[in-house]
């Protein structure tokens, strides 16, 4: 019981945060290249319009911008992974 109690409260935090989804099928990349830094990190502010990673598509690289303005909670994939549509991409805290 005191693991279920303990999870509620994690549970209902996230309930605050906006995830932010791919909106295709792809693979993930956090940077424009291997040698540029991450569009973002955790703890980064971000407003609506900030490019937050890219998703290469039948080699079309796609910018993905945030459609919400807040701080970068977690991200929730690993650079170069796959990602499919409507996958869960950011975790983000609003403003």
């Amino acid at each position: 019981a005191p693991a279920a109690a303990e999870a509620a409260p994690a549970a209902a935090e996230a309930n605050n945060y906006i995830t932010v989804k791919s909106p295709m099928i792809g693979t993930f990349y956090r940077s424009a290249s291997p040698d540029k830094p991450s569009f973002v990190n955790v703890g980064d502010e971000i407003s609506a319009g900030s490019v937050l990673c890219i998703i290469e598509a039948m080699k079309l690289f796609n910018e993905i911008e945030s459609e919400v303005s807040g701080r970068i909670v977690k991200v929730l994939v690993d650079n170069a992974s796959p990602v499919e549509y409507d996958q869960p991409l950011f975790l983000v805290e609003p403003k």
